[in-house]
């Protein structure tokens, strides 16, 4: 789905390098998680997979169309959507299914495949009985599910999330990484997930790690959490079990901290108990 080759990025010829020769590869129908702290050039990237932003050298592709090809852009930004912090920047309605609608009608769809994709949008992200509420009368994690379900009515292959909950509370939070799991698995749409939430990363397929424009780790969720100290060093932490796991094992533990799902780590901790 998204391929980049030998990408590099500066906002200005002036300034620092911000993706520095990046290659990497996201396959068609799978979730991955990019991590990084503030300035490693995660949202760079991103936005380079929906041609928000294009190379300064090298290659980005999308769906095997070259993003710096400007014929390709109008393909490219239907091909791949993006949802941004604030769901408020996304909204543009009076109503909800009038907003979700916005997009598709854009696209010059006609009204009734976009009565059609609107309503079937609502209902993927959980928010039909919803269709004819004011945005601004929603919780926060309601307004950000609305502006999934705008990217969604356009029907693209897949969707970048550039930190969906940042400004949620928990409960937000955990309705938003819902309904992108039930997007990737139910609708295979490809998912690209930022985030600072370590937790909200344990279900995908792969976590790509950036630090200074690069990619410092990649690999499964269970592969790359066991590099504890290695991601503390450049600011980030790991999952609670993960952390708990650590601790743990300098009090004596033998835990194996691949062991990132809650279920799996408890019943490490009660086996070790009982031994």
């Amino acid at each position: 789905m998204f391929k980049a080759v030998d990408l590099t990025f500066q906002y200005d010829p002036a300034t620092p390098i911000v993706l520095d020769h990046i290659n990497l590869e996201v396959e068609e129908g799978s979730f991955t998680a990019l991590l990084g702290h503030n300035g490693s050039g995660k949202s760079t990237l991103a936005r380079q997979f929906s041609a928000f932003l294009l190379p300064s050298g090298g290659k980005v592709y999308v769906a095997g169309l070259d993003t710096s090809v400007e014929d390709n852009l109008p393909l490219i930004r239907r091909t791949s959507g993006m949802v941004f912090q604030n769901p408020d920047n996304q909204i543009v309605a009076a109503v909800v299914e009038d907003d979700v609608a916005f997009g598709p009608e854009n696209l010059g769809i006609p009204t009734e495949e976009m009565r059609v994709r609107v309503d079937e949008a609502l209902k993927a992200v959980g928010m039909y009985e919803f269709r004819n509420h004011a945005p601004n009368l929603l919780s926060g994690g309601q307004k950000q599910r609305v502006a999934i379900a705008g990217i969604i009515a356009m029907m693209p292959k897949a969707i970048v999330f550039d930190e969906p909950t940042a400004m949620l509370d928990p409960k937000g939070r955990e309705e938003v990484i819902r309904t992108i799991r039930t997007l990737n698995k139910e609708y295979h749409i490809t998912v690209v997930l930022i985030t600072h939430h370590m937790n909200e990363t344990v279900d995908a397929d792969r976590v790509v790690v950036m630090n200074k424009g690069a990619i410092a780790l990649d690999g499964t969720p269970s592969e790359v959490f066991t590099h504890v100290e290695e991601l503390r060093a450049i600011g980030l932490e790991v999952p609670t079990t993960v952390a708990l796991a650590y601790e743990l094992n300098k009090h004596g533990f033998h835990l194996d901290l691949h062991n990132i799902s809650i279920e799996d780590c408890a019943s490490a901790i009660v086996k070790e108990l009982k031994a």
